[in-house]
């Protein structure tokens, strides 16, 4: 090779799509890479960051995984629209929990996790220019997964004096007429807000009205930490949801699956059938023997959600106290492990703040912008770490 050839080499450069130039950093990824720089320096650093539970998957539920990885048949590809077992566990679960009635071979689609399954969905329904509504402060796999699609965002902002709920009366007909999916999230990430059944009625009329799907994230629907029956709802119990819309669930909340990457959608199987059709063509399913123990995990162990949830109680509890003595400004809440609290310094951005917590004191927070312009003045606190380590960062704050 000559010289020449090779100088050319070394100056190509390889640009991006455009797609991933609309992206911003991805805010978890951001967040790990500054808490490494700190540890680096020899900080023990105490994380509130990325909702990653720190309770274990119940053990009866890891033995069923080794077991079955043993099989030679469970060795081989899956079926790609997920375990017939599985889908039928999710299905039985959701008429037992939230009265919803769902047919496991067609209102039932096995996911990787419901992130990829959130993230893939507009690629089945929305075309260049087609409008999706995303909240914000919000997930940012809406955002990104609209933009892959090439779809428009259009923001729907969560305010805390409407409990940060959308105001759809602001949004112009004009954007209705365009829009091909509606995004809703709650138990809410990250204002840990939630929703009833009479907001979720006025989102099936409205979908109706227009022709909209609705995809609602129900990934924290097992994270309650407060009293009595008032328990998360499922949008899919309003009447008519299943005509216009679908539920995501995920595992990894609800028995401390994140790492195995399991999940489920539920609904309109024409909205299912889209989405799978997209599946096909991008993975080969789930590994079997991880369906085998999901379903186990929602046929046998739905009490270790009650036992995480006081734990995540007594964490609530004190981590709000403690707050709350040290100024901080907190929305109250019953639902996820989050806690979302106003900036309490007057003039400082939440990701300024975020960085002084992190450099000054050790403590990783998650900034509220990082969700959204309208997460700015905010920041998220996560619940997965011990009462221990919550009181040794309470200490430290008040320093």
């Amino acid at each position: 090779m000559s010289m020449k050839q090779t100088e050319a080499i070394n100056q190509n450069s390889f640009k991006f799509a455009e797609r991933l130039n609309k992206l911003p950093v991805y805010l978890f990824a951001e967040i790990d890479r500054l808490k490494q720089e700190v540890k680096a320096k020899g900080v023990n650093v105490i994380s509130f960051g990325i909702g990653d539970p720190d309770l274990s998957a119940p053990k009866s539920i890891v033995n069923v995984l080794k077991e079955e990885s043993e099989i030679d048949i469970n060795q081989k590809y899956p079926s790609y629209e997920g375990l017939l077992k599985f889908r039928e566990s999710a299905a039985n679960w959701y008429e037992k929990r939230f009265g919803v009635l769902l047919d496991p071979q067609t209102e039932v689609l096995s996911l990787i996790g419901s992130k990829e399954g959130i993230g893939h969905l507009p690629l089945a329904f929305v075309n260049p220019g087609d409008i999706v509504l995303v909240p914000d402060p919000g997930y940012p796999v809406y955002n990104a997964g609209t933009i892959f699609a090439g779809g428009t965002p259009y923001i729907m902002p969560l305010k805390q004096e409407n409990d940060f709920l959308p105001d759809f009366s602001i949004i112009p007909k004009s954007v209705f007429e365009k829009t091909r999916i509606m995004f809703l999230n709650y138990p809410n990430n990250p204002t840990s807000a939630k929703a009833d059944k009479f907001f979720f009625s006025e989102v099936v009329k409205l979908a109706k009205k227009h022709n909209f799907i609705v995809a609602h994230d129900f990934a924290y629907s097992e994270v309650f930490t407060g009293d009595g029956d008032a328990e998360p709802e499922s949008f899919l119990s309003v009447k008519g949801a299943k005509d216009i819309g679908v539920e995501f669930h995920s595992l990894s909340k609800t028995f401390n699956m994140t790492g195995f990457r399991i999940g489920f959608v539920c609904g309109n199987k024409q909205i299912l059938s889209g989405l799978g059709a997209v599946k096909t063509n991008l993975d080969s399913g789930i590994f079997q023997p991880i369906q085998i123990a999901g379903a186990y995990g929602l046929n046998n162990e739905l009490q270790v959600i009650k036992e995480n949830n006081k734990i995540y109680r007594k964490r609530k509890d004190l981590l709000v106290e403690g707050l709350e003595r040290l100024g901080y400004n907190v929305y109250k809440s019953d639902v996820t492990f989050y806690v979302w609290a106003k900036v309490p310094v007057e003039g400082t951005s939440s990701k300024d703040f975020a960085l002084s917590l992190l450099n000054d004191k050790g403590i990783v927070v998650t900034p509220g912008s990082g969700f959204g312009e309208y997460g700015e003045g905010y920041i998220r606190f996560s619940l997965t770490i011990s009462e221990d380590l919550i009181k040794e960062a309470l200490e430290r704050m008040a320093q």
